[in-house]
């Protein structure tokens, strides 16, 4: 059997007469799983998720008595559904995982296929005229949006700007306030707002949209995206060139950090329907192939 535990009790072969513990063990060791089969170390799931890595530690080694609200923002951070972690059936024998992996590791003509079967509502229609632009900070994603918006005669809105002026405040603000799930509620909210009084927009998200399940489903379905690109030392040059200095200070790991973000995020960001590779290029040959794209892919034919 490949599963460590089982919930009567037995524990790597042996039988432990405790169903708890059994069962804390075989969600440690599929968090365990998840996060190894994602690519990404102990400390970039704790970023992502919001717990501790010692936290994560205990978990993973079945010593962790975790609760469900922590337990939902792991399975979140792993792109998981937080029932494949506790429940009686082995998650990588199921059949929904594996059509799960399947779907993501299709090309972008393969998962409309997909969609058309699955949601057969013409998706053009659904996404109007909405472009979203995602990735992490230093693709481009304001100063490509603006731009293009202008030539396109589309108005250009940030996301994190709509969060703040909902919440009344900053959004560095709000993340000291409320936190990372109320960043998170806050941004769905943002989102939700914007697909219902806007049908011809550019926008521009913050990199982490596309580790919550929901809110990047609601965004894809909603939204025509295009994945800006770059490589981990080229975000990192340009948002030191931002003047901001906050991802190296006093972290020597930061660039490795970084490439693990990406590693981690890569399948997630890809399932946009085009990508536009800015690494190397100037702003001009950014912008012209940003709107070759848009117009090539025909993200404005739907009025």
């Amino acid at each position: 059997m490949d599963e460590i535990t089982d919930f009567r009790g037995r524990v790597a072969g042996r039988d432990t007469g405790d169903p708890a513990t059994a069962l804390m063990a075989t969600v440690g060791e599929r968090v365990r799983r998840a996060r190894e089969r994602k690519g990404i170390s102990r400390r970039v799931l704790s970023d992502l998720s919001g717990v501790s890595q010692r936290y994560l530690a205990q978990l993973e080694t079945g010593q962790g008595n975790i609760s469900i609200a922590l337990l939902w923002r792991v399975a979140e951070a792993l792109d998981h559904r937080i029932e494949w972690l506790v429940g009686e059936e082995d998650p990588w024998t199921s059949e929904e995982l594996r059509v799960t992996e399947l779907y993501r590791s299709a090309n972008a003509a393969e998962r409309r296929k997909v969609m058309e079967i699955l949601a057969p509502e013409a998706p053009g229609s659904l996404r109007a005229q909405r472009i979203c632009l995602i990735g992490l900070r230093g693709a481009g994603k304001s100063t490509l949006g603006r731009l293009v918006g202008d030539e396109l005669g589309l108005p250009f809105v940030e996301l994190n700007r709509e969060i703040g002026e909902q919440a009344g405040m900053p959004v560095d603000e709000v993340m000291a306030l409320y936190g990372q799930e109320g960043y998170r509620r806050l941004e769905s909210q943002a989102l939700e707002r914007v697909v219902a009084t806007s049908d011809a927009l550019i926008l521009a998200v913050a990199g982490g949209i596309v580790a919550e399940p929901r809110t990047y489903a609601f965004l894809l379905r909603h939204f025509h995206t295009v994945w800006l690109r770059a490589t981990p030392e080229e975000h990192m040059l340009r948002v030191r060139a931002q003047g901001d200095e906050r991802p190296m200070a006093g972290n020597p790991k930061a660039m490795e950090e970084l490439r693990s973000i990406l590693t981690s995020r890569e399948a997630l960001y890809a399932r946009a329907e085009a990508q536009v590779n800015t690494s190397g290029k100037t702003l001009e040959a950014s912008k012209a192939e940003l709107l070759a794209t848009i117009r090539a892919h025909g993200f404005l034919d739907h009025g």
